[in-house]
């Protein structure tokens, strides 16, 4: 009996030695979580035997727990990087289209060549779908996918609509004739700014409007400033009424056709047409018209002036935002417009509240997922798999979805990595116990064959 309790006791410190060194061995794996060896007695009786008197039959290990406190956090330059302050794991699977999903703390995510987050092992990271605003459209463990972070930001988009910010005019501007407008003569216009579009392509195109402050007498309104509209330098035509003509009938009198026409002074082809702004005596804006041109050049039908390829009826919208006409210099504080160009990616970025966003070149930002998070009513009770990752089991209990930095769930910290929790210090005083436990239980073995050696002996 002796002989079982001491290889009993033996068997246990082994078991504390090897759980002990396999928590140093980890010492700097990133999401590792301590174990501890769990031991109780072993204790053998029955109903006829005199409790009083019975022997423990020594020591059994009950379990090698793990021990999820959270680790102390290595801050990285690598944005794909991710650590969890406080509750939950993150979720992988080992194939694109699987449900056979691991959890882990270890946050130490690449991309991969089909540009899919995923871990050292080539396992995907899931995430919950997210509208174009970013909010989550699902927070079901069973509609998380794989998050992937394109290259480009998808399809250009032509240009719809421009808009003119904060633009003053200079009432104390020279009067000129609009009908001897120039783009190529500074001389024949006040003022113009430029902005760059794009068309359906995604090829940039620059976008001139040119103002000219005309005779006063031949407008309706207190004060009148003509707008007229280059794309590339080639003249196009609004689709808008204005207030203003230059072009009179036999009679002399004007037709009211309400367009800013100019004829054809730059010999680039056709007649300028283009828009009037008209404000009141306080320099506030009261009439402007805001133009829609059509990017066709004037006076050759069919033609494109975006180039070859291109959706040569592409409508733009110029609006102008408050328009004035006071005493000082002219001046456009902002031009804004929606038409992008394909981007390629120059950041990723992962909030607190796990939501992935994309941005591109092209200046547009593009919420691609939000990092999924799963907690457990006992994380004891989960199942190593290796790589520090855990499966759920019947002990652990299902896994609860949830998103970062709400409810239970900790909030992730970008560019960090959990570092082991492993106290060192801790594990090497532990190493001492158990060898000595070890050699303890060695030495009543030992005790145990002499007298064993002695009984023999008797004569």
């Amino acid at each position: 009996m002796s002989f079982n309790i001491a290889l009993s006791g033996i068997a246990a410190a082994q078991k504390d030695l090897n759980t002990t060194a396999n928590n140093i061995a980890n010492v700097n794996t990133i999401g590792f979580k301590e174990s501890r060896a769990e031991f109780a007695d072993v204790y053998a009786n029955s109903i006829f035997s005199n409790g009083k008197t019975a022997v423990g039959g020594g020591a059994t290990t009950s379990q090698v727990a793990q021990q999820f406190h959270e680790g102390s956090l290595q801050f990285t330059s690598n944005s794909l990087d991710m650590a969890i302050r406080g509750g939950g794991f993150f979720v992988t699977s080992s194939e694109l289209e699987t449900k056979d999903q691991s959890f882990t703390r270890a946050g130490a995510f690449k991309v991969d060549s089909g540009n899919y987050m995923v871990d050292s092992a080539g396992n995907f990271l899931q995430g919950f779908p997210v509208d174009a605003d970013g909010n989550s459209t699902s927070v079901s463990l069973t509609t998380t996918k794989p998050i992937q972070i394109p290259d480009t930001a998808g399809s250009p988009v032509k240009s719809s609509n421009v808009k003119i910010l904060q633009m003053n005019h200079n009432v104390g501007e020279n009067v000129l004739d609009p009908a001897k407008f120039n783009p190529n003569d500074s001389d024949t216009f006040n003022n113009s700014t430029s902005v760059t579009i794009y068309d359906s392509l995604g090829e940039s195109h620059i976008m001139t409007s040119y103002f000219i402050k005309p005779e006063q007498g031949s407008y309706t309104g207190e004060s009148n400033w003509v707008a007229f509209y280059a794309v590339d330098g080639k003249p196009v035509d609004t689709t808008v009424a204005g207030s203003y003509e230059t072009d009179t009938n036999d009679d002399g009198t004007k037709d009211g056709s309400a367009l800013a026409e100019a004829a054809d002074p730059d010999g680039l082809g056709g007649v300028w047409s283009g828009a009037v702004l008209t404000f009141n005596s306080v320099g506030a804006n009261i009439g402007s018209n805001p133009a829609s041109i059509i990017t066709e050049p004037l006076g050759t039908a069919g033609a494109n002036a975006l180039g070859p390829g291109a959706d040569g009826t592409q409508t733009l919208n110029i609006k102008f935002d408050n328009p004035t006409q006071y005493a000082s210099p002219f001046e456009v504080n902002k031009l804004a417009q929606d038409g992008t160009t394909v981007g390629r990616l120059t950041n990723v970025g992962i909030g607190a509240d796990g939501l992935v966003t994309a941005s591109y070149s092209n200046g547009s930002t593009v919420p691609l997922s939000r990092v999924a998070l799963v907690r457990f009513a006992n994380e004891q009770g989960l199942t190593q798999v290796g790589n520090t990752s855990w499966k759920a089991s019947i002990d652990s209990g299902a896994a609860l979805a949830g998103e970062a930095n709400s409810g239970t769930f900790g909030f992730i910290e970008s560019s960090a990595l959990e570092q082991s929790n492993v106290d060192l210090t801790t594990e090497l005083v532990d190493l001492i116990s158990a060898q000595r436990n070890f050699q303890a239980n060695s030495r009543t073995l030992e005790v145990n064959n002499t007298l064993n050696q002695t009984i023999l002996q008797i004569r």
